[in-house]
């Protein structure tokens, strides 16, 4: 199988099953709830969106991400096809990165159907069109790095349930470390080193500059390492059990 017949097969099995409509349903519900209610858009009147709209995603997407990830390779596993990859004329990056473009797509029609909030800002107002693109390709990032890592965790378990426990607590922890909150109390109880090396892990730093319409070379470093290394392992631990 090609990767485009694999791309395919899977963005195809989250639209003949309830879980992809669910949780994009959900995702728009909640991110315009805390818009106009935590976010207070139209009280504020945020025309870049970045913190009526943009800086609930994180927090959406540590929650919701993985439950579109953790069937990945669970499902293959528990159904034993993980070991047919080896008899079909496939790779395994062809494999990985079928499936976890079809979980990106996923995500980027939830992002796209968010369209009417971007309609309403400019009916408001005159925003910056430029720093809300920016925005949405931070999200959409962060989104992609919490898939990447429930695809490596998906490798190691046949549990869809295990699975979706153990990414959401991964991205929970990537989301908080970075958080200016818990950062400023977590610095007084640790080495600068040690908080510095904590707080790299996380993903605000660099969702907070493409949300300000900046985009830094650190963070596209950041964003493919932390995409890139998950799918690393994953090829590991597949061509592992391929073996």
């Amino acid at each position: 199988m090609s990767f485009l017949t694999i791309y395919k097969r899977e963005l195809k099995s989250y639209f003949t099953q309830p879980t992809a409509y669910a949780v994009i349903v959900i995702f728009l519900l909640f991110s315009m709830i805390m818009t106009f209610s935590f976010g207070q858009f139209i009280k504020v009147g945020d025309a870049s969106l970045e913190w009526s709209f943009f800086f609930w995603h994180p927090w959406l997407f540590m929650l919701l991400a993985p439950a579109v990830g953790m069937k990945l390779w669970a499902d293959e596993q528990r159904n034993g096809t993980v070991e047919l990859l080896g008899t079909f004329p496939t790779s395994t990056w062809s494999a990985i990165l079928g499936k976890f473009l079809s979980a990106a797509t996923v995500w980027l029609i939830a992002l796209a159907l968010t369209f009417p909030i971007v309609i309403t800002v400019n009916y408001l107002g005159e925003p910056d069109n430029g720093a809300i693109a920016a925005g949405y390709l931070g999200s959409f990032l962060v989104c992609c790095t919490f898939l990447a890592v429930t695809m490596l965790v998906s490798a190691f378990t046949r549990d869809q349930v295990v699975c979706l426990i153990v990414s959401v607590f991964v991205c929970v922890l990537m989301v908080l470390c970075s958080y200016d909150d818990l950062v400023m109390q977590f610095s007084k109880m640790a080495p600068t080193s040690v908080v510095e090396a904590f707080t790299s892990f996380g993903v605000w730093d660099h969702f907070s500059s493409l949300n300000r319409g900046l985009f830094r070379v650190q963070d596209a470093v950041w964003f493919a390492s932390l995409i890139f290394i998950p799918l690393l392992g994953t090829s590991a631990i597949l061509s592992a059990k391929r073996a």
